[in-house]
C-alpha cells in the first residue's frame, strides 16, 4: 500500500504515530506530496483524494481512503492487535468522545489559527485574521482543561496509551508553529507530554 502525505503536516503524524504503536509502519510506501506548491490541487492527487488533503491512504488494488481516523479505523480493524481505539464498547464510547473533543476543540482551532494567522496559504484562501486570533483563544483554553483532566491519570483516557493521546500530542507539537505552548503552571499536562514524547512513536 501507498500512504501520500506530507510529513511537516499534523495529519499523517497522527497517521504514522497510529501505525507505529502497532508496529506497522514496514508495511506501507510513504509518497511525499507538496503542499506549497499545490501538488495536492492536481487533477491526479484529486483522483484520489476529491476533499484534496493529505493523508491518504491506497491499497495495492486500487482503493484509496482518506481522512485521518478513517486510515487509522482500517488498521484498528485489519490488526486488532494493541487496539488503540478500544477494547469493550464503554472503552470504545470513550475514546471516541474524546476523539470528537480533540478534533472539533482543540485541532481544528490549530488549524485555522494557523491557515488564518500565517499566510501559508494566502494565495488559495482569504486569511481572516480576527478568525485565527479567537481560535488561539480556544486553543489556550483547551490546554488548561487538558491539565486539568490529566490531574489524576497517566494518558488521557485512563491508564493506557490510545488514539486520543496520539491526536492530543500531535496537536500540541504542530502547536509550536502558532507560537502557543505548554505553560509552566500546566504541571499535569508537561508530565503527560514527557510521557508521550519518550514513545518510540513520538519519533516518527
Amino acid at each position: 500500500m501507498k500512504i501520500y502525505e506530507t510529513k511537516t503536516a499534523p495529519n499523517p503524524r497522527r497517521v504514522r504515530m497510529f501505525m507505529e504503536e502497532k508496529g506497522l509502519l514496514d508495511k506501507a510506501e510513504f509518497v511525499q506530496i507538496d503542499l506549497v506548491t499545490g501538488e495536492n490541487l492536481t487533477p491526479e492527487y484529486a483522483a484520489r483524494n476529491p476533499m484534496k488533503k493529505v493523508p491518504v491512504m491506497e491499497l495495492d488494488d486500487g482503493t484509496c481512503i482518506a481522512e485521518t481516523m478513517a486510515i487509522c479505523r482500517y488498521f484498528e480493524e485489519s490488526y486488532p492487535e494493541r487496539p488503540l481505539l478500544g477494547n469493550s464498547a464503554l472503552q470504545k464510547a470513550h475514546i471516541e468522545q474524546w476523539l470528537r473533543w480533540i478534533e472539533y476543540y482543540f485541532f481544528m482551532p490549530t488549524g485555522m489559527c494557523f491557515q488564518h494567522t500565517s499566510g501559508y496559504f494566502k494565495d488559495r484562501m482569504t486569511p481572516v485574521k480576527e478568525w485565527g486570533e479567537e481560535c488561539r483563544l480556544t486553543i489556550e483554553k483547551f490546554f488548561h482543561f487538558l491539565d486539568k483532566e490529566l490531574a489524576d491519570r497517566e494518558y488521557i483516557c485512563g491508564d493506557e496509551f490510545t488514539a486520543a493521546d496520539i491526536n492530543a500530542f500531535t496537536t500540541i507539537e504542530f502547536n509550536k508553529v502558532n507560537s502557543i505552548r505548554i505553560k509552566p503552571e500546566q504541571v499535569n499536562l508537561q508530565a503527560w507530554y514527557e510521557r508521550i514524547k519518550a514513545r518510540p512513536s513520538a519519533r516518527v
